[in-house]
């Protein structure tokens, strides 16, 4: 009997993605999504053709895999965890889908990203910030991505001016992206479950790009969103914004051939293009994207 239980066990394992005895790492972010439902609902979004590359990162045991495998031409798997890497080998080893599938071992963040046109992940949250941007700023564009994300993470990608939730990340999502939320995901379709409920979000990056340099367009933000709620008159009088921006101006003029007045102080050239363009009194919480550029 003993015996009988144990099969049934692993048989269910197998089925939840994962052999018996693997040991999920939560502290990487290991958290195998296990319901099919929800699996065959994330590859359903994804809009997925035959002809598709597909970039997975974090595939785990390949729930989400073999999904993705049995409708594109390849997915290219990036998983950090080589006990994970084996179990995903053996997942398809022997199958018509092992061809179609390349794992690249390692740390996605500090990899080139390959070609691809699409995204599909059950993500590692701690990583999810730095991927979303990494994914955005890369060259040749993609179609689109479907993400699993915290449920905080995601509502603040979507989140609008005015919004207790509205961000930076919010602002510079938007910016190079359509975002939506797709789907509330629970904590108990997990193995192990997290602590915290989830959502999957579509992302499409604009394409073309909207003509701003983004480094100088998040310095910007970075500086209204420290503390969202203060007007930006009150924001840019930080003595640190000051002594950063008088440092930028005077590369500037030097760059521009500019002379600078022997009486030049940068407090008082921020006050008056900020009372020159109407903006002393606005507050970052309530700005959108196209009060920031027009500014």
């Amino acid at each position: 009997m003993p015996k009988a239980k144990a099969e049934r066990r692993a048989r269910q394992q197998r089925r939840e993605g994962g052999g018996a005895g693997v040991v999920f790492n939560t502290g990487l972010g290991q958290h195998v999504l296990k319901n099919p439902l929800v699996v065959n609902s994330i590859v359903d979004k994804a809009a997925l053709r035959p002809t598709d590359v597909v970039l997975e990162v974090g595939p785990g045991t390949g729930n989400l895999t073999v999904k993705m495998l049995e409708k594109v031409k390849k997915v290219i798997a990036c998983e950090l965890d080589t006990r994970l890497v084996g179990e995903l080998h053996k997942r398809v080893q022997g199958t018509c889908l092992a061809n179609k599938l390349e794992i690249k071992v390692g740390d996605v963040l500090k990899s080139d990203l390959p070609f691809f046109d699409a995204c599909v992940a059950n993500l590692p949250y701690q990583i999810s910030s730095p991927f979303v941007f990494k994914l955005l700023l890369h060259r040749p564009f993609f179609r689109c991505a479907i993400l699993m994300f915290q449920r905080e993470f995601a509502l603040r990608l979507v989140a609008k001016p005015g919004s207790k939730l509205y961000c930076r990340l919010s602002i510079n999502t938007q910016l190079l992206a359509r975002v939506d939320h797709l789907m509330k995901v629970g904590k108990n379709n997990f193995r192990p479950p997290p602590k915290v409920e989830s959502s999957v979000v579509r992302i499409e990056p604009k394409n073309p790009p909207p003509p701003i340099n983004f480094q100088e367009w998040d310095g910007l933000v970075r500086i209204a969103f420290v503390r969202k709620n203060k007007t930006l008159s009150a924001a840019f009088k930080s003595s640190a914004v000051e002594q950063l921006l008088d440092h930028n101006y005077r590369i500037h003029c030097s760059v521009h051939n500019t002379e600078i007045p022997e009486n030049f102080k940068i407090v008082e050239k921020i006050q008056t293009v900020l009372k020159n363009t109407g903006y002393s009194e606005k507050r970052a919480r309530s700005m959108d994207i196209d009060d920031f550029i027009r500014g």
